[in-house]
């Protein structure tokens, strides 16, 4: 009848938008009495969201939906009860648990993935999502279930993938000035991905107008020349026009040429949320302007003089929507609220926790010693060997991306700034090995979305340094994906890092430390190896674990004669949690970790020599979580306990330790804890600086001197 759809299906269309509309409107209701907390609308947005809701499949294809994307999310199968439920923050809320505010649309089944209130993160997990679609399409083996016997560690997700997928994701027009927006379209662009996004442009990012945030006031003129993409630019209040050009974005991301992005202009009867007032910014003739624009009163014009409906049925309707709702309300408003025992449910993985016995094993050595960097190889092939899931992506890991000469062994390969990765793409291929672009945030972007979907990134952050521009895809989605979709979702990805400084010459940008910023983190296990057997045995354990993982290495380790190992076999794990007593000793307690381990062994070999004074090491290796028992049963024997690490001691990682202590322990001390730690500064060019500001095994020696005569 028009754009394709019968009577019954704009009936339909209209009767999704108007449910979306008195969602709004009840959720507005009830937080005026107090019921809800807070409440953000897709008031104006309701035409181009259900048209690309019935333009796509649910639980077929993959969505990544903002706060605004209410009118999709019904369109799929959402109930407005499941919606009212998260408003409320009701134990039986199936999205969130109560954990999320409203508008964070949540659906296993549905394949709408937790979102959260940072803008355009979602961006890159879309595209990891899409990545990982055409890699189980690619490697159908890869897809099934393994084989028990060999896979007894993580849980396999039950993995849903078709050929021709689409995946969406959509954003405000303000959030297309956030750079994994950008990151995201080269990706898309590049790999001619079946990335479907949706620009929802309703002239405000906040209070923020369109030409403020958008240079030339257009998001489709930004754009216009990525190639291999679908654009479409429409009246996003056109209920007929959206669904026409969301058809066509689809059909052409299904056919396998690349993305598309539809920019569909929309309004904003109502301010960005009830913490907002629009007057302060936007005057009445603005507002009155947008009103006449309504969607819904021009599907409600248009429904009648068409005669789709007519008046008693269009009344009819309104009712039945209406009578939909209050009883929604009346049982969301009735649920029980999340209880505070399970504040603390599914922060980690409650089926495979990587401190468990499971991953206690008995080396079984073979060869010579090798260095720390050869056995982290070792450990990435043998695991890429036995788990088809597992791909590794990062700045330079791979051999060659132009890979004819390499096969031809007119190059050697690369493989990573340290030569980490060497080999790998060789071996395993293309896609499973690649070089990604210069951008933190992509990688870790897209790694989420590919772990949301049963595949194992081991990605590489080239230098701890650089880090900072993921911080965002660290803290505010990998961390909390299980959390915050109340276990339905999860991201276990592991995250090698390079870092810390002994280098001569690293200076400010290729010698930082910082592990207390993410060991602050709740959600991620964060483990640094000191030696080559614990760098494989961790690594191992980190790939087999259920959580995201960061994987810190420390450079001056990798090739040092410290710590070389021969290889202890294809299946040797360390558990995280698990301190290692590195030297015993019955008079002075140190704890430490990564590169300070080898220098405290030196000092406490010099204090037995010079001051018969007995030192026990203990070398965490684990970060979160950290061995407390270890270290109390020897701060009880030794009562004298020294905290020595590389990073700044000023709110260092191990002012937490010495807190602990101090508050659990103190009565089995005989002396303050002291701590040993970095200058609270940058690490230096000059080698003379470096050694200064650095913890070296002279300055842990004096104090472990002052120390043993309190």
């Amino acid at each position: 009848m028009a754009g394709g759809l019968n009577a019954a299906q704009l009936v339909r269309f209209y009767r999704l938008m108007y449910l979306s509309r008195k969602v709004d409107d009840r959720e507005i209701l009830l937080k005026r009495q107090q019921k809800i907390f807070f409440q953000i609308s897709c008031a104006g947005h309701e035409a181009l969201l259900v048209a690309a809701g019935l333009a796509l499949r649910p639980g077929y294809d993959w969505f990544f939906p903002y706060y605004r994307d209410r009118a999709i999310c019904l369109a799929l199968g959402q109930t407005a009860e499941e919606q009212l439920l998260q408003a409320v923050g009701a134990a039986d809320d199936k999205q969130s648990g109560g954990r999320q505010m409203p508008s964070h649309w949540t659906s296993p089944e549905l394949h709408i993935v937790s979102p959260s209130s940072s803008t355009a993160t979602q961006c890159l997990h879309a595209i990891g999502c899409a990545e990982a679609g055409r890699y189980f399409s690619h490697h159908p083996e890869s897809a099934k279930k393994p084989d028990p016997a060999l896979f007894d560690y993580r849980q396999f997700k039950d993995v849903q993938y078709h050929g021709d997928e689409v995946t969406y994701v959509s954003i405000g027009e303000g959030s297309t000035s956030q750079g994994e927006f950008w990151e995201s379209l080269n990706s898309a662009s590049n790999n001619k991905l079946p990335v479907m996004y949706v620009v929802e442009d309703n002239g405000y990012a906040i209070s923020t107008p369109v030409e403020a945030n958008t240079p030339g006031g257009s998001i489709s003129k930004l754009v216009a020349n990525f190639p291999n993409f679908h654009f479409a630019e429409i009246d996003g209040t056109d209920p007929i026009a959206s669904y026409e050009a969301m058809v066509e974005a689809v059909a052409y991301c299904r056919s396998g040429k690349g993305p598309a992005l539809v920019h569909g202009h929309v309004v904003r009867p109502y301010s960005h949320s009830l913490s907002d007032d629009e007057r302060k910014y936007r005057s009445e003739e603005e507002i009155q302007a947008d009103a006449l624009r309504d969607p819904i009163a021009k599907m409600q014009v248009w429904l009648l003089e068409k005669g789709v409906l007519d008046q008693r049925g269009l009344d009819e309707l309104h009712k039945s929507v209406e009578d939909e709702v209050q009883v929604a309300s009346d049982r969301a408003v009735g649920a029980q609220p999340a209880q505070p025992p399970t504040i603390l449910l599914h922060q980690y993985s409650e089926n495979l926790n990587p401190t468990d016995g499971r991953f206690s094993s008995t080396p079984q050595n073979s060869g010579e010693d090798r260095t720390m960097l050869d056995l982290i190889n070792t450990c990435l092939r043998d695991e890429m060997r036995r788990d088809e899931r597992i791909v590794v992506f990062g700045e330079d890991v791979a051999d060659a991306t132009r890979d004819q000469a390499l096969r031809a062994g007119a190059v050697k390969g690369k493989g990573g700034v340290f030569g980490v990765t060497a080999g790998l793409q060789y071996e395993f291929g293309n896609d499973r090995v690649f070089n990604s672009p210069l951008a933190e945030a992509n990688i870790v972007g897209r790694a989420i979305g590919m772990a949301v979907r049963g595949m194992k990134p081991v990605v590489e952050i080239q230098f701890f340094d650089y880090i900072w521009p993921a911080m965002h895809q660290m803290r505010n989605e990998m961390s909390v994906m299980r959390w915050r979709s109340n276990g339905t979702f999860s991201c276990p990805l592991v995250m090698r890092v390079p870092m810390g400084g002994y280098l001569t010459g690293g200076s400010i940008y290729h010698s930082q430390s910082g592990e207390s910023i993410f060991t602050h983190t709740p959600g991620v296990r964060v483990v640094m190896p000191s030696d080559a057997r614990d760098a494989i045995g961790l690594l191992r354990t980190a790939i087999r674990c259920d959580d995201p993982v960061l994987f810190f290495e420390h450079k001056n380790l990798y090739r040092a004669v410290y710590g070389r190992e021969p290889y202890p076999g294809p299946d040797y794990t360390v558990p995280f949690g698990k301190a290692k007593v590195a030297r015993k000793g019955k008079d002075l307690t140190v704890i430490t970790y990564g590169a300070v381990v080898p220098r405290a062994l030196e000092a406490a070999r010099r204090m037995e020599v010079e001051k018969g004074i007995d030192v026990e090491v203990i070398d965490l290796r684990s970060l979160s979580p950290y061995d407390w028992e270890a270290i109390a049963e020897s701060v009880r024997k030794t009562s004298k306990v020294l905290i020595a690490h590389e990073d700044m001691q000023s709110w260092g990682y191990g002012a937490e330790i010495a807190a602990r202590i101090g508050d659990e322990l103190f009565h089995d001390l005989d002396a303050p804890v002291r701590r040993v730690a970095g200058m609270d500064t940058f690490v230096a060019y000059q080698p003379i600086l470096e050694d200064l500001i650095l913890p070296q095994a002279g300055r842990i020696f004096d104090a472990m001197v002052e120390l043993a005569a309190f």
